[in-house]
């Protein structure tokens, strides 16, 4: 029989950034853990206790992994019907996403929309679907004697801040991301016009279909095993890495004037602001940032400091987004009684040492590669 006294979590995007970190903490805290993503993760082993590849557009595919069939890495496997349960919690930070520089262009909003919504949509029926097969609103299933569940699945959704309007985002010095801000609803690109229907899409399904979710909004996570090349990275890791292939002395390029604001929210803090709120009774809509706002210009002061370095900066066109954006932290503070407290600064510190060492380990590679060609 399936065994539920161990909480058990479905990880959706357990493969990227935030997933992967989030799969390490419910594993420190006892859960067991299914990850789920297109890829398994880039910069570690994932230490999920079953990691399932796959592709979550497909209704088909999300129907088998939103199945919880015991504390087995079971879902290739065959187990009788009444014997599957829907998972405690499900973490859905699957989407298609990245930097401003694949985000801002235009070129990919198609994608991002149609993609990123399809997965939630399918998340979101094919749970509704699960749970009436416990309560017997599904017929289809009555003859399986599915017993009435003591919990109910809760879902959290990573939404972010790119969903608040454009023009309280105009002034770098005085942006307004307070939550209650969003409406009339004017995001800047279509990822964050995506953003704000899947995050209204979640707050239907619970008002519905009683699913309990939560949801936060997220601002600019950042951290080791991000994304750092590509063309898909967030601008800490793309200032750092710029930062340490430079000399002192040598000059970066910096999109802009570099006097958009921003701020950044180190993925310790991220994590620990997710979980809060999953354990609180708040359903959100919530801001998880910092409050730390600096100009693109002072992310590359401190990075340069974190280096010993001198940074100049080359300020050339590229994709900018909003001219300001700052977390307001004032909601879950009153909510969850907690704000983030390290220090940009901190968080670049690390974020560049752990992108130095994967510089040095693709350095150690290439030789080791050239030593064998010379061979």
């Amino acid at each position: 029989m399936t065994d539920h006294s161990k909480k058990s979590a479905l990880v959706l995007g357990a493969g990227g950034f935030i997933g992967s970190h989030m799969v390490k903490r419910l594993k420190g805290e006892g859960y067991w853990v299914r990850g789920v993503d297109l890829k398994r993760p880039e910069f570690s082993a994932t230490c999920a206790d079953e990691f399932v590849t796959g592709d979550l557009r497909d209704v088909s595919f999300v129907k088998r992994v939103l199945e919880y069939k015991g504390p087995f890495p079971n879902f290739h496997n065959s187990v009788p019907y009444r014997y599957i349960l829907p998972f405690n919690e499900i973490y859905q930070f699957a989407a298609d996403m990245g930097g401003a520089g694949f985000v801002f262009t235009g070129e990919n909003d198609a994608d991002i929309m149609h993609n990123s919504a399809t997965i939630n949509l399918n998340v979101l029926e094919e749970q509704r679907k699960l749970n009436e097969t416990f309560n017997g609103v599904h017929d289809g299933y009555s003859e399986c004697n599915r017993p009435e569940l003591d919990f109910k699945t809760k879902i959290f959704y990573s939404g972010s801040a790119c969903m608040y309007p454009e023009h309280n985002q105009l002034d770098a010095d005085n942006p307004n991301c307070r939550e209650d801000s969003a409406y009339p609803a004017a995001p800047d690109s279509e990822y964050g016009w995506e953003k704000l229907f899947s995050e209204r899409l979640y707050l239907a399904y619970s008002r519905n279909h009683d699913i309990p979710v939560r949801i936060a909004r997220y601002h600019n996570i950042y951290g080791p095993e991000g994304t750092w090349y590509g063309g898909r990275e967030k601008a800490p890791a793309a200032i750092c890495r710029k930062v340490a292939y430079a000399d002192s002395g040598d000059s970066i390029e910096v999109w802009g004037d570099g006097e958009q604001t921003r701020s950044f929210l180190y993925i310790d803090e991220c994590i620990e602001g997710t979980r809060r709120l999953m354990e609180s009774e708040f359903q959100g809509p919530v801001n998880i940032g910092s409050e730390e706002m600096v100009t693109i210009n002072q992310l590359v002061e401190t990075a340069g400091k974190v280096a010993k370095k001198v940074i100049m900066k080359d300020h050339i066109d590229g994709p900018l987004g909003v001219r300001g954006r700052n977390s307001d932290n004032e909601l879950i503070r009153k909510e969850l009684d907690w704000g983030p407290v390290m220090t940009l600064e901190e968080g670049i510190r690390k974020t560049y040492n752990w992108i130095m060492t994967q510089i040095a380990y693709d350095a150690m590679n290439i030789e080791n590669v050239e030593g064998e060609l010379v061979k």
